[in-house]
């Protein structure tokens, strides 16, 4: 699924995972050209470039565009040892920590130019799968940090793997990881349906609700926000068992 921008910048703004510096935006044409250096950039990439420029999530440093005559600098995307092959690196833990890099002969599930994400060990040189576009890499990243793991369950993780959320035109809103935990403590989700976890909402007061455990975790339920109880299932109204699917129809 494609990476919502809005919701992007939610994760950004909202999150002290971020160690962001002020803001240095890249200009289109620096972008430009340093995709003459190494060929074209994922969309959700050249959208933090454009907006931010420069920071870091957690302990991760994201390369940034350096005017030409520091094109050759360690903090540049340009710097001559971070494209090898179709592998080019825009994250690095520091004191040689792991490193992470665009799949570049790949096409993630986000679409739309995105590239999939992998994690390269800094002690054995193997490699990991962590995300299906730029924008998926800082949820996942931000999920981990935040003790999230790689999601609640796994349609919300497949979801942020390559956007923090989705907001659909008709005020369906998929939350992220930088506000999910704080909408299901304001809702007492934890206490009335201790089984469930409020994934969204319909901006309407309803909110939606799928399993933790078990193996029906699929499924999304709608059930009234001030009408929350452990028997969701029950009370609820089936809206779909295919949380992806259903998101990019809405969006369609």
């Amino acid at each position: 699924m494609r990476p919502d921008l809005t919701q992007l910048r939610d994760l950004a703004e909202g999150s002290p995972e971020f160690g962001r510096r002020p803001a240095v935006a890249v200009s289109e044409a620096m972008i430009r050209d340093a995709e003459a250096v190494v060929g074209p950039l994922p969309p959700s990439y050249r959208w933090w470039l454009a907006e931010f420029g420069q920071g870091r999530v957690g302990d991760v440093d994201i390369a940034t565009v350096a005017p030409a005559e520091f094109a050759d600098d360690a903090y540049a995307v340009t710097a001559g040892w971070r494209l090898s092959g179709a592998r080019l690196c825009f994250g690095t833990e520091r004191d040689c920590g792991d490193s992470y890099h665009f799949v570049l002969d790949r096409t993630g599930e986000a679409g739309g130019g995105e590239h999939p994400v992998v994690r390269r060990d800094g002690l054995d040189g193997g490699e990991y799968p962590v995300a299906e576009s730029f924008a998926g890499f800082l949820a996942v990243q931000v999920s981990r940090l935040r003790g999230l793991g790689d999601g609640p369950n796994p349609a919300v993780a497949r979801l942020w793997r390559s956007t923090p959320g989705a907001l659909l035109d008709n005020g369906v809103l998929v939350y992220g990881p930088h506000c999910l935990q704080e909408r299901n403590e304001t809702f007492e989700v934890p206490r009335y349906a201790p089984d469930w976890v409020l994934v969204g909402d319909d901006s309407g007061g309803g909110g939606l609700f799928m399993r933790r455990h078990g193996r029906d975790r699929t499924r999304v339920y709608r059930l009234d926000l001030g009408a929350i109880d452990e028997d969701v299932e029950a009370d609820g109204d089936l809206m779909t068992d295919d949380l992806l699917g259903w998101l990019s129809a809405g969006r369609a």
